[in-house]
């Protein structure tokens, strides 16, 4: 794989062009992002589960899945979220100025937003743009991966080369998200492009299938935002099919492999962070349990700041997960690995010295390792510290 961040070019599948430009809605970096397929590409997507969806996951969701999209258009900085039918008006207006621009139809592009809530689009900075954001697509993703950003500090890109029994195929995810982090789909932003040939069924099941172990299994404050989407789009400009069950499960690996790249790339960039928080739970009998309980810990803000702060509070990680519903008869079989540590074994502390583990702490990546030796179910989340500068960030952001 050629991952980012931190790689100067992330190349994007065949037939797939991105661009970023700003249009004067944020000062200093790009506000409008494009993706472009140059042939008509399956799509498919989840998307976040609040009632109070913006204007752009509406009119998105009801197209997909769908084998005809040519393009995703996103915008950052203006959430178009809780504007009513002016901010439904004004997602159709940059639908169609996007669409005139590719000669395409309107149904044939989708929306994504993300930024403040309650802020009506900016249509007379947005519209403009259409021509230059379109004449600036280029075949790799950083100027889209930097366009989408809000309170991020990096952009997030990751790309594979698979070998599939017909020829090789890529695959190319971009992301963005540091807060307002808790994804149920399905302020998190997801694309995952390849070239490979996929019907729009396989790209839903697949898709959803993806987002429950990577972009649904983060946290970095608990809220999840009225525009989360993620996204799957196969245009099969490479030519080449999924012909047996060995392609379909590799190709299905990557795919997964890249979707938890970015989510944890979201988590280590969550607002404030200093630490990467990873809670591998096995031995349970309830995968939805499992998942339920490794989130709980990532989302509790007693153990985040537990962490910031280098304490090695085992206490309070039992107690969530008991506050999560693991049944007591499991907690008492349980064994907690802090940083590799056994801190807790069979529903007793187990001594440790403590020193050793505070210096662990100090690593920007913390795994809590939790064995409840009651079956074969295993599930992973990741979150981040809590720290002061978390609500810096939070009360300045308006």
């Amino acid at each position: 794989m050629t991952i980012g961040p931190g790689v100067r070019r992330t190349p994007l599948p065949k037939g797939f062009l991105a661009s970023g430009v700003n249009c004067g809605v944020r000062r200093y970096r790009p506000d409008m992002g494009v993706l472009i397929s140059e042939i008509p590409a399956v799509a498919a997507g989840v998307f976040t589960v609040s009632e109070s969806r913006a204007a752009p996951v509406r009119y998105t969701q009801a197209l997909l899945p769908a084998d005809n999209i040519r393009a995703i258009l996103t915008n950052s900085g203006q959430a178009n979220a809780a504007t009513g039918s002016e901010g439904v008006e004004k997602n159709l207006m940059m639908v169609s100025a996007l669409s005139k621009v590719l000669g395409c139809d309107h149904n044939q592009v989708l929306v994504a937003s993300t930024g403040k809530i309650g802020d009506q689009l900016d249509t007379e900075k947005i519209l403009p743009s259409m021509p230059e954001l379109v004449a600036r697509a280029n075949d790799c993703a950083e100027s889209f991966a930097t366009a989408i950003l809000t309170t991020d500090l990096v952009p997030k890109t990751v790309s594979a080369v698979v070998n599939l029994s017909g020829g090789s195929i890529r695959i190319t995810g971009i992301s963005k998200g540091s807060g307002m982090i808790h994804p149920n789909m399905a302020t998190m932003l997801g694309y995952i492009m390849t070239d490979v040939k996929l019907t729009k069924e396989h790209a839903q099941a697949l898709i959803k299938k993806t987002a429950d172990v990577s972009f649904n299994m983060i946290s970095v404050d608990g809220d999840t935002s009225t525009n989360d989407c993620c996204f799957i789009m196969a245009n099969g400009a490479s030519g080449v099919s999924l012909d047996n069950e060995k392609d379909i499960q590799k190709f299905e690996s990557v795919v997964e492999d890249i979707a938890i790249f970015l989510a944890k790339s979201i988590a280590a960039d969550g607002e404030g962070a200093s630490k990467l928080i990873e809670v591998a739970i096995k031995g349970s009998d309830d995968l939805a349990l499992a998942r339920k309980a490794a989130r709980g810990v990532t989302i509790s803000p007693l153990i985040k700041t537990a962490i910031h702060g280098e304490d090695p509070n085992w206490g309070r990680i039992l107690a969530r997960l008991g506050a999560e519903g693991i049944p007591s008869a499991q907690l008492d079989k349980m064994s907690l690995k802090l940083q590799g540590v056994l801190l807790f074994d069979k529903g007793q502390p187990v001594k440790f010295n403590r020193d050793e583990v505070k210096a662990l702490l100090k690593q920007s990546i913390v795994k809590m390792d939790i064995n409840l030796n009651s079956g074969k179910q295993t599930a992973t989340a990741w979150g981040c510290d809590l720290s002061k500068k978390y609500v810096e960030i939070n009360t300045e952001y308006s």
